[in-house]
């Protein structure tokens, strides 16, 4: 399973008994080849270590951005070995660039196709949008990370954690609703904590979007959006905040970020 680059690092240096593992240069000839992956790297965001001192098979979690800004997490690997990354179209090394690439064709002017919206969900109740509720349709925690984080907030804040979901203006997907994994209603604060999951796939490249739309959709409905982005994924929102895991130093982060959106004087008025 891929590491972070960080935790990698450190690692290759326990094992080598080097304080640097692999010099600056060390794999310059092989990523030579692959110009537009360097040009997409930046070691400012990735704890200082430079590409060239990265092996081409190394099982690690990279964060690159391409031409257009993008930010995404993949493994060296995942960005060699991507569709039609031997052709000249730069947009094929950028997930999200080829998603827009496929809705838009290259050089015919077309517009982008409008987003499908199937039969929208009945289940979803008849409430004005930005009304915190408790939805039948939400489903249940992806991790014990969630639970985690909710109950270090408890003990810091008083609010009612019932409601799961925010009615929305506009559909997300099949639903009038959204399912943040946190629902501060009386601040009208949605928190999402976010991680690459088990294979190291979810909340990047093209699920990183879909993040992005849910947030927009939140926000048109009136509240602010805090994501949570456990290592290695970077911020993608204004209030985002990065850790290493879930933990009280965090759970007090969150409730700072908190005062910073609704003011301190709103904000304590719940603490515990």
């Amino acid at each position: 399973m891929p590491e972070p680059v960080d935790a990698w690092w450190e690692r290759r240096r326990a094992s080598t008994g080097r304080d640097v593992p692999y010099a600056v240069g060390r794999y310059f000839h092989e990523w030579h080849r692959y110009p537009v992956l360097v040009k997409q790297y930046h070691s400012d965001l990735n704890h200082g270590i430079v590409l060239s001192q990265v092996p081409l098979a190394a099982d690690v979690w990279i964060q690159w951005q391409c031409d257009a800004g993008h930010r995404f997490i993949a493994t060296p690997e995942e960005q060699r070995m991507r569709p039609g990354a031997g052709k000249r179209r730069r947009s094929t090394w950028c997930p999200r660039c080829a998603e827009a690439a496929l809705e838009r064709p290259v050089g015919t002017g077309a517009p982008s196709r409008k987003r499908k919206v199937g039969p929208l969900c009945t289940k979803t109740p008849d409430l004005p949008p930005g009304e915190a509720f408790v939805s039948i349709c939400a489903p249940k925690p992806a991790s014990a990370a969630e639970p985690a984080l909710q109950q270090k907030l408890a003990k810091r804040l008083v609010w009612d954690a019932t409601p799961n979901a925010i009615r929305l203006k506009e559909p997300f997907f099949d639903h009038l609703e959204a399912w943040p994994d946190l629902i501060l209603a009386d601040l009208r604060i949605a928190v999402e904590l976010d991680t690459v999951g088990r294979y190291g796939l979810e909340h990047s490249g093209r699920r990183e979007a879909v993040d992005e739309r849910k947030d927009r959709l939140i926000r048109r409905a009136g509240w602010e959006v805090v994501r949570v982005r456990l290592d290695p994924l970077p911020p993608i929102g204004p209030f985002d905040l990065t850790a290493a895991s879930v933990s009280n130093a965090l759970a007090d982060r969150l409730v700072d970020r908190f005062r910073e959106i609704r003011g301190s004087l709103f904000v304590d008025a719940y603490l515990r």
